[in-house]
């Protein structure tokens, strides 16, 4: 037992190299041939390249609060990048259904790929080579890369320019939606607002053509110039404040009610307008959404696959495995010859 323990560790540490030497005519013939073929099927390997954008989110916020409101503090600054939140959001938004979509349509990726199109699985395989051949990842400084691999150097940096160029578009519809929603709501309030206000200013203005345009200060003047009348013994002239007064008593509470009515409502109407004013320019904004880095541009050179280390991986593998093999092998033999 003590033998077979120190002979295996004598072959651990020092017989491995005799053992190689003794194997050395056969490893090299294993190596050899993993070098041919690895090399041969590295350049079977179909090349592709590499194209890259790098962008940062902007800070969600809304424009017209950024541009109009009073009160616009450093989280509204539309300068701003955006920080972790912002940064999921767009890796949401690039990995969404309607960018994939159209980038598979615009470049019809399923001819592209060489995918059958009578296949029964044939979607299930355009988005597996899609999200093989395209991925998005967010790097530590808080950006989003895109890359796209392709066997096309052009396509490949059309295809991630294009991807930059739909985010803006999905994110901006999804918000315009909204928004437009959120105008017509302000629209009517404020124009129904508008309206009511106009409706109370011809009755104001009806009440003026009737003689009652200042009540508190009238209706005293008026009453001044009675008493006046009166002590003076002038008919006629109390005759006319008296119709004067009879008016100002018939119509001065209208008069009253309306015209602080539309003190408060104008008030009102002011805010709307401002509302109005932030939700029209939040439904009409187009402006970008992102920052970019770095604009995608044709390769140069393919990034994959990398021949050398194929032929590394390979080569070495083979050597191991050969190894391994014959000292399997020798185990083995001995073991036959004991028994």
């Amino acid at each position: 037992m003590t033998n077979n323990s120190e002979r295996s560790s004598d072959f651990d540490s020092t017989n491995l190299i005799f053992f190689i030497y003794k194997w050395r005519k056969q490893l090299i013939i294993i190596t050899i041939a993993a070098i041919v073929f690895s090399t041969i099927a590295s350049f079977t390997i179909e090349p592709r390249f590499k194209s890259t954008v790098i962008l940062f989110p902007t800070t969600n916020v809304s424009l017209s609060k950024a541009l109009l409101s009073e009160n616009a503090g450093q989280k509204q600054d539309i300068l701003q990048f955006g920080e972790e939140e912002e940064a999921e959001q767009m890796l949401q938004l690039l990995n969404s259904d309607e960018i994939r979509g159209r980038i598979c349509q615009k470049y019809n990726l399923m001819k592209h790929y060489d995918i059958d199109t009578t296949d029964r699985y044939k979607r299930t395989k355009l988005y597996e080579k899609y999200t093989d051949n395209i991925t998005f990842k967010r790097t530590e400084f808080m950006s989003v890369k895109i890359e796209v691999l392709d066997r096309s150097p052009d396509t490949a940096a059309m295809i991630a320019n294009d991807i930059s160029v739909l985010l803006d578009s999905t994110k901006t519809r999804m918000q315009h939606e909204r928004a437009v929603q959120a105008l017509k709501i302000v629209q009517k309030e404020y124009f129904d607002k508008f309206n009511e206000i106009h409706q109370m200013s011809d009755s104001i203005e009806k009440l003026n053509k009737l003689g009652v345009y200042d009540y508190e200060s009238q209706s005293e003047v008026t009453s001044e110039q009675y008493a006046i009348a009166v002590s003076k013994g002038d008919p006629r002239a109390i005759k006319a404040l008296e119709e004067k007064l009879k008016i100002i008593a018939d119509y001065g509470s209208a008069y009253v009610s309306i015209r602080d009515y539309l003190v408060e409502e104008h008030k009102q109407l002011s805010l709307l307008q401002e509302k109005y004013k932030e939700a029209k320019v939040d439904a009409e904004q187009n402006i970008p959404q992102k920052f970019v880095v770095n604009r995608a541009y044709p390769a140069e050179k393919k990034s994959y696959p990398v021949r050398w280390l194929i032929v590394t991986i390979s080569t070495l593998s083979a050597f191991l495995l050969a190894v391994l093999s014959l000292i399997l092998f020798e185990r083995f033999s001995e073991i036959k010859l004991k028994q």
